[in-house]
């Protein structure tokens, strides 16, 4: 009836007879009472009773309104769909109420969200605070490469012979590679290192000698340097050859040097390199920049003399060519060699580090397995 407060049914009834067992029976009743706009809304509200209120502590439902009140099953939804019973002409009052309810919830949920999230930063900060007094976690470091620490300690040898460590390039004419070393175009020798040309008479260094060219045309006698680093030469991948290796080259210029001088400091090198009972060996070779030439080995390490894959069932180990320099080397270094004698020696890295080691396989250098690295 127009003018009268709308009767609209709540959820609330008197309580049901006890039966045995002191639970209630029988169905639950529904009564009508007269409620105005706001009063019904609050009441429908409470006795909903789905989720916790605006007020409540869950994020989950101040994130997600919807869920708990805003939803399609949410508290404010059922009560808008109760219009339905309410009468035509008091529906625009109950409507309008109902949205300043709906306006009131959202404001309510926000300023919950809100300070929620402003009372756990504080909290956040608390647990994950950094102790300043504990002591720092020390980042996972690589390491230095087996082959770069032999090469620094060779040179550290050299170094206390009175050898100057010295660098030069890796990609040089094909001139101070070859012809300024006693191997002019022509030359045999030349078959013996296959080369990566780049063109233009260039070509990767394919041994460290090279360097040696640099320091006689720079400096003047008397000199001792030392050289180390890469070199490349087309050889056949196996379990002693890479086509990239490294070597260490060095040379000393004064005036009487002899081969006996350099039988001495290669001595001197290989009992500080392996340990003092090391035999070496020394037999008769040919290099075109030097002459008298030989050639060095050490007792192998890995198989103490007996023979293995590494030292070809022999038993000795090269790591080294040698020799006194030709006197043309020095004369296209504008060196007089009535005046001066030089001698020379490359020693390739990777057989002294695997007669150290116990490696037999050149090729675990270069795998970049960490499983061996960190070994080493």
């Amino acid at each position: 009836m127009r003018g009268q407060p709308a009767r609209i049914p709540v959820n609330e009834a008197p309580p049901a007879p006890i039966g045995a067992g002191g639970r209630r029976v029988g169905p639950r009743k529904t009564h009508f009472r007269p409620l105005d706009g706001g009063a019904f809304c609050v009441v429908r509200l409470r006795l909903q009773g789905r989720g916790r209120g605006p007020h409540g502590r869950s994020q989950q439902t101040a994130r997600h309104p919807e869920r708990g009140y805003l939803g399609r099953q949410g508290a404010v939804t059922l009560v808008f769909r109760d219009l339905t019973k309410v009468p035509p002409a008091d529906r625009p009052a109950m409507g309008a109420a109902l949205n300043d309810l709906k306006a009131a919830v959202e404001a309510l949920l926000q300023a919950r969200a809100d300070a929620l999230r402003r009372d756990a930063q504080p909290a956040r900060l608390r647990t994950e605070a950094i102790d300043i007094t504990l002591p720092g976690r020390r980042p996972p470091l690589g390491r230095t490469h087996l082959l770069t620490r032999t090469m620094e300690e060779i040179g550290q040898i050299f170094r206390g012979l009175g050898f100057a460590i010295v660098e030069g390039p890796e990609v040089v004419p094909d001139e101070e590679n070859f012809e300024r070393l006693n191997m002019p175009v022509y030359h045999p020798a030349r078959d013996a290192q296959d080369s990566f040309y780049l063109g233009g008479g260039w070509l990767l260094r394919t041994h460290t000698t090279v360097v040696d060219v640099h320091v006689l045309d720079t400096r003047r006698p008397p000199m001792r340097a030392l050289a180390y680093g890469h070199c490349y030469r087309r050889d056949p991948v196996d379990a002693s050859h890479s086509p990239m290796f490294h070597q260490v080259d060095g040379f000393m210029v004064d005036e009487g040097v002899r081969f006996s001088d350099l039988k001495g400091v290669l001595m001197a090198f290989a009992r500080e390199f392996f340990g003092p009972e090391t035999r070496v060996r020394f037999t008769p070779s040919y290099f075109p920049f030097t002459e008298p030439s030989a050639e060095m080995a050490v007792s192998c390490t890995n198989c103490g003399g007996r023979g293995c894959a590494v030292c070809k069932r022999s038993g000795w180990l090269e790591i080294l060519g040698c020799g006194m320099f030709h006197p043309r080397v020095l004369e296209m270094a504008r060196i007089d060699p009535e005046v001066y004698t030089a001698f020379a020696f490359g020693i390739g890295v990777e057989r002294p580090a695997m007669l150290r080691h116990r490696i037999d396989d050149i090729r675990l250098f270069f795998d970049g397995d960490l499983r061996f690295l960190r070994q080493v």
